[in-house]
């Protein structure tokens, strides 16, 4: 699929950014991907909630092989090809998409930062100094070099 039709495709949902992304594009609103435009065709974000939705209309997860073994990827499913001719609906689906993968950003868990205990004066005084790094040990040059130079 190519962009200008992505573009036409999703005019009922609203506004999408749409990125090169591995043999296709990345689909995403606000922000957040939802959608991938693949060879094997184009795949909604899917979670619990909407996974039944997609089992009723006989569609698959998203899957791919690599040497050794074939990858299924339960978080993004088939769009029913049905739906590429009802725009409205198509639209519904698109949001639930959407809806499944904000939701998937929420139970994501915040990265943990180190806070840094600022230094103080005092902090500074107790600490014992800091030793002197110890001179590299010089090697002699090797007898090769050696031989180069003269």
């Amino acid at each position: 699929m190519d962009r200008e039709f992505l573009i036409d495709l999703f005019s009922d949902f609203g506004p999408v950014t749409i990125r090169k992304m591995f043999s296709g594009h990345g689909i995403s609103a606000d922000g957040i991907n939802f959608a991938l435009s693949l060879r094997a065709g184009l795949f909604f974000r899917a979670d619990e909630v909407t996974i039944p939705d997609f089992e009723a209309e006989g569609s698959k997860p998203f899957q791919y092989s690599t040497r050794a073994k074939t990858v299924l990827v339960n978080s993004y499913w088939e769009l029913p090809a049905r739906l590429f001719d009802n725009s409205e609906e198509f639209a519904q689906w698109a949001r639930a998409a959407l809806a499944a993968a904000q939701r998937a950003k929420v139970k994501k868990r915040p990265k943990k930062v180190a806070a840094k205990a600022p230094a103080t004066k005092a902090a500074s005084k107790s600490a014992k100094p800091a030793k002197a790094p110890k001179e590299a040990a010089r090697k002699p040059p090797s007898r090769k070099r050696a031989k180069r130079k003269a």
